[in-house]
């Protein structure tokens, strides 16, 4: 069993409180992810989870074992675990074949199971036919994919991936992410993946964590969970585009009020809001653009529209307010949506979801 358990875990440096009190449990042969903004404490989780760091207090457990709390820990060979960094730590001097069976020949593993255990994970990552080679010669995915195959080279039982993907252009980040996603199938492992990456995030879990930069975990889900039912507005801001509308809501119908104007929104809100102030949210494909005025449609002025391949992204003033909306490029041009800037057209929102004034989901 490779469970990972971090329980009431504490860790300061130099008076800045990285972790207070933090818990988190994932789950055997899981493909977790943490999604966090820059200094959230992401990296000290896996650092700890490593062994590269030991908790100011609380206990870290692998399986029924505990590997570290304030007074203990188990070295980072001890634990079962590969790790694979943003930088990939590729050794320049040493050929593909050498990079992946370095950490074999540290644990004097004889040479022809070496030789075999290093075919099989060069196999497993693409790189078969590869061995020779120098770091200079390959690109960066397939250095990536030597610091992957360095980390299941012991066989692990947990996968720690610390950002690998962010130096990658954007058709070999896509690519890797499946690649990623069958290695685990292949092993089983338990991978534990941390980014800042929405898309990665998204393609890769079973179940993701949201953080703050506080350290605060918002709502742990699987993607798709998160993404359409979020716990609170920080979680909906981070996963993807969004609109944020201040409303006030009162007889259960919700009003903009922008600089003394009353703008009414034809859409019902929760009943736990009414009489109060709050914040309607939602998707730019979540905008349903018109020519033609429909009941629950409101006035626009397009500002700024722009063809981005498949999508086309708008820019709308709703009486002062800036509304994203986006539609498919086919969709746009069979209903004569290429529009030109200050163009009227007419909005419908079709999935908001309301917060209240504390940014708590309302249903």
């Amino acid at each position: 069993m490779a469970d990972l358990q971090l329980d009431h875990v504490s860790k300061t440096f130099e008076n800045h409180i990285v972790l207070d009190n933090f818990d988190l449990h994932i789950q055997d042969k899981e493909c977790f992810t943490i999604i966090g903004p820059s200094g959230c404490g992401k990296t000290i989780i896996l650092r700890l989870i490593a062994g590269f760091e030991k908790p100011d207090s609380g206990t870290v457990l692998i399986g029924n074992k505990k590997v570290a709390d304030a007074q203990y820990a188990l070295p980072p060979e001890e634990r079962k675990i590969g790790v694979v960094f943003q930088d990939y730590a590729v050794w320049p001097h040493k050929t593909v074949f050498r990079n992946v069976s370095y950490p074999l020949e540290l644990a004097k593993v004889p040479k022809s199971e070496i030789a075999k255990r290093v075919q099989e994970v060069l196999k497993l990552v693409s790189l078969n036919g590869y061995e020779e080679r120098l770091p200079y010669q390959l690109s960066g995915g397939q250095q990536q994919r030597v610091a992957l195959a360095r980390a299941l080279i012991q066989e692990p039982e947990i996968l720690l991936l610390d950002e690998p993907l962010t130096n990658l252009d954007a058709n070999l980040r896509e690519e890797m992410r499946f690649e990623i996603k069958e290695i685990q199938k292949a092993t089983n492992a338990t991978i534990l993946y941390v980014t800042h990456d929405q898309e990665v995030a998204m393609a890769l879990s079973d179940r993701l964590a949201v953080m703050d930069e506080k350290g605060k975990i918002h709502q742990i889900e699987a993607p798709e969970i998160v993404y359409s039912r979020p716990d609170d507005l920080f979680v909906f801001k981070f996963l993807g585009l969004s609109n944020i509308v201040p409303v006030k809501v009162s007889e259960e119908k919700a009003i903009i009020i922008k600089e003394e104007e009353v703008v009414p929104i034809p859409l019902i809100p929760p009943r736990s809001m009414n009489g109060n102030s709050g914040i309607m949210g939602f998707r730019p494909m979540d905008v349903k653009i018109r020519r033609k005025k429909e009941s629950n449609d409101v006035s626009a002025i397009a500002q700024r529209v722009t063809l981005l391949g498949p999508i086309v992204d708008y820019l709308f003033d709703l009486r002062g307010i800036p509304i994203r909306a986006q539609a498919f490029t086919n969709d746009a041009i069979r209903a004569n949506l290429i529009l030109n800037p200050g163009e009227e057209v007419f909005l419908s929102i079709l999935e908001p979801k309301w917060f209240n004034s504390e940014g708590v989901a309302q249903l």
